[in-house]
């Protein structure tokens, strides 16, 4: 394809991955540029009235998600997706606007990371303390809840607070 999937450029084209399948489309540099925040440059985004018909659900999924950002709900009530395609357009936009958890220093975390607690903390109804200086491998993120991990200590999964963690 030699021109953007989006606007129908053929200047500057890149691919952009479209999260969480990791499929490609090409786009160009100029809607790249403003994907995050479609807002600023609104009239570029009239292209979205051709490319809301593609076929391509990797396309459908970033025009759902555009329209979505734009509070173009006209557009949206005229969109004709499939609801896993809907499904696919929802999980990425939720993991755009989730806020980061966050160590005790302000590291970020992430799914899979291993932290220290730097507290004793008791855990409530395990009757146990969880000791400062126990590390925490494999941790696992609460959806939603920015404030909170979950990780096996003393062969128990239990929720931490991430202010009382760093990560290793």
């Amino acid at each position: 394809m030699n021109n953007c999937v989006l606007c129908n450029s053929e200047e500057n084209l890149c691919e952009y991955t479209v999260t969480p399948k990791d499929e490609t489309i090409i786009i160009c540099k100029v809607c790249e540029s403003s994907m995050d925040e479609p807002l600023k440059d609104e009239k570029h985004w009239n292209c979205l009235h051709d490319s809301m018909w593609s076929s391509e659900p990797a396309v459908q999924v970033v025009v759902y998600r555009l329209l979505t950002k734009l509070n173009a709900q006209d557009q949206l009530d005229m969109l004709y997706v499939e609801d896993e395609v809907v499904a696919w357009s929802k999980e990425g936009l939720a993991s755009e606007n989730e806020e980061p958890v966050r160590d005790a220093n302000g590291t970020i975390l992430v799914e899979g990371d291993a932290v220290s607690i730097i507290k004793d903390l008791p855990v409530k109804g395990a009757g146990f303390t969880a000791k400062q200086g126990t590390t925490v491998k494999n941790i696992r993120m609460v959806p939603g809840d920015p404030t909170h991990i979950q990780g096996k200590v003393n062969g128990s999964m239990i929720f931490i607070v991430s202010k009382f963690l760093k990560k290793l």
